[in-house]
């Protein structure tokens, strides 16, 4: 038996070949993100054309373009794009007829947010901009074809806006002093509380959108449950509905109907996510699109006759592809993958697996094991996911391919704090970065050697973001379960992290101060709980990987922790970004971090070297 041919880095973490495809209001037109030049842009061609006649349309040179939106005047594209890493975007406005591109947000050092666009108001967007205050976004009306941007509304306080389908804003989120949140509603000229939400809902609450009539708003909420559901809140009388709901699981998306904007359909986040048809009317459609094969589904709606949809089916193993759904006739049009060179190789299934961590709860994740060789006594790598309050979902990953490629177990842990599993679960995170949350990576380690599957003697760990601290903890506070930790732009020093993040994120530092721990009240706890205070007891080499630009862990969390190790001169590598952020988006440094990561990894746990 024997591991199969080596996957070159370069196609695992090189750009893919198309992205984020999407058909155009009209529906003669595909856009979709792929690399021109070796840098990613916005191409757009005929909607039933796939790549096949598609031009790009914005030609960066730098960070790429990624994220975009075909206007529903049929003429302009606009993208947002930010300044190595930066993360204060701005927004662009593109004709699509003239090959024009106009800055539409000029100003400095200023977050731009695409608040509302739509079919019944085609030449307005509605933008948030914290231009007069950096913790607020206020809510200011674009004019799309003369790009004049007037301000309409400065922010009470909310942490994000209500606008209805109108264009009108109806309320917002305000954030409490305890973590709690109030939905607010606009009466007049004021707003006026509408419905408290206690801080064990606050994070697992969220607004779906006020229908078409403008008499009901949908929210994805906990509030009297356990699992967030979807429920109608009438704006007459206050008075709420529950549309869908599961014991155990979060309802993790809506689709919608495009006129009324009454849902249709619920995801639930499950070990596989779960489409559930809400309206019969589509039933039939999700028959169909099942048929297309075993993987998860995606649907694009924005094409305004609802008579086409774009559908995206993603596997664990190959490539993510797209197709092109005629509603009338039933039939599907392949267009692309993601990533064609992936089907030259042969790639690894994500499996879910669960056990039971040392205080009883059950905690769920993923494994991705080698190809062609035997599940005992393999080496292991602890991929840690970021956030913390987000999760791993089954589904193809470069890193899992990469890693069970090189002859190594993924393993993917939604440690307690990860969302999809209800507020109770995300709750049992709480203020317990570098405790319980790590004892659920240390207890999945356990669970793994005890199958048989993995040894001990060669276990790493690696994350970036919160996955990076993870890394660090894991070298700091329990240095005998791994060999080796790999941590990318991961805070080392909670007090510092806390006390550097960025403007517009203030009004979320009650949820922080909840979740993680009182900058002020709570400062002995955090420091205890930072990598920092505890380098004395790192033994494992550490590779430590930083943005520059990164706007949320500051390029000072690196330094500090890379400063002690070299003052106590324990093993450690150091590699640094400057043209990037909060993560690796240039090819070219993916291939500098993965390529170090690799023969770190190997140096230490015996895996294979391209």
């Amino acid at each position: 038996m024997a591991l199969p041919p080596l996957i070159p880095r370069s196609v695992l973490y090189g750009n893919p070949d198309r992205m984020a495809p999407t058909l155009s209001p009209d529906g003669t037109r595909l856009g979709f993100v792929a690399p021109e030049d070796g840098v990613l842009n916005v191409w757009v061609g005929p909607a039933d054309a796939g790549a096949e006649g598609a031009v790009a349309v914005t030609h960066d040179r730098d960070r790429g373009v990624r994220d975009y939106l075909f206007c529903h005047d049929d003429r302009h594209l606009v993208y947002l794009q930010d300044d190595q890493g930066n993360e204060d975007w701005r927004l662009y406005a593109l004709d699509l007829t003239s090959g024009e591109t106009r800055l539409l947000t000029p100003a400095e050092k200023v977050h731009a947010q695409i608040l509302a666009h739509n079919r019944w108001h085609p030449g307005t967007i509605l933008v948030g901009l914290n231009a007069d205050n950096p913790q607020l976004h206020d809510l200011y009306r674009l004019d799309i074809a003369t790009g004049a941007l007037t301000k309409e509304l400065e922010n009470p306080g909310f942490v994000s806006w209500l606008v209805d389908t109108d264009l009108q804003a109806r309320g917002g989120f305000t954030m409490q002093a305890d973590g709690s949140m109030v939905l607010m509603r606009r009466v007049g000229d004021d707003f006026e509380p509408m419905l408290e939400i206690p801080a064990e809902d606050a994070t697992t609450t969220e607004a779906v959108g006020f229908n078409r009539a403008g008499d009901a708003l949908y929210l994805l909420t906990s509030l009297d449950a356990n699992a967030t559901r979807l429920v109608r809140l009438d704006m007459t009388d206050e008075s709420a509905s529950i549309v869908a709901e599961d014991e155990q699981y979060d309802v993790a998306d809506v689709w919608r109907h495009p006129e009324t904007r009454e849902p249709q359909a619920v995801v639930y986040d499950e070990a596989r996510l779960r489409v559930v048809a809400t309206d019969p009317a589509i039933e039939p459609d999700l028959e169909r699109l099942r048929a297309l094969g075993d993987g998860e589904l995606s649907v694009g709606r924005q094409e305004r006759s609802d008579a086409r949809w774009l559908v995206s089916l993603a596997t664990s193993d190959g490539p993510t592809r797209y197709h092109l759904y005629d509603r009338g006739s039933g039939d599907t049009t392949y267009l692309f993958a993601h990533k064609d060179a992936l089907d030259e190789y042969e790639l690894s299934p994500m499996e879910p697996f669960s056990f039971t961590a040392r205080d009883g709860l059950t905690v769920h994740g993923y494994l991705t094991f080698p190809r062609g060789v035997d599940r005992s006594g393999l080496p292991a790598v602890l991929d840690v996911h970021g956030g913390p309050w987000v999760r791993d979902r089954w589904g193809y990953g470069p890193d899992a391919q990469w890693l069970a490629n090189r002859g190594y177990v993924c393993v993917q842990v939604n440690y307690r704090g990860s969302t999809g599993y209800g507020k109770a679960f995300l709750a049992a995170g709480d203020k317990q970065w570098g405790r319980a949350m790590h004892d659920d990576l240390v207890d999945a380690v356990d669970h793994l050697v005890g199958q048989g599957w993995v040894d001990r003697d060669r276990v790493g760990i690696m994350g970036g973001s919160y996955g990076g601290y993870a890394a660090l903890a894991g070298a700091a506070f329990t240095p005998d379960v791994f060999r080796c930790a790999i941590d990318l732009v991961g805070p080392s020093n909670l007090l510092t992290l806390l006390a550097s993040i960025p403007d517009y994120w203030a009004p979320m530092r009650a949820m922080l101060y909840q979740r993680v721990g009182h900058l002020e009240t709570e400062r002995d706890m955090l420091w205890d709980r930072s990598p920092l205070a505890h380098v004395d007891k790192i033994r494992i080499p550490v590779l430590v990987a930083q943005g520059a630009n990164d706007p949320r862990v500051k390029q000072a969390e690196a330094e500090q922790i890379v400063a002690a190790l070299a003052e106590k001169g324990l093993p450690h590598d150091y590699l640094l970004f400057p043209d990037e952020g909060h993560g690796l988006a240039k090819p070219e440094n993916r291939e500098v971090f993965y390529e170090a990561a690799e023969r770190f990894l190997a140096e230490h746990l015996g895996g294979r070297v391209e």
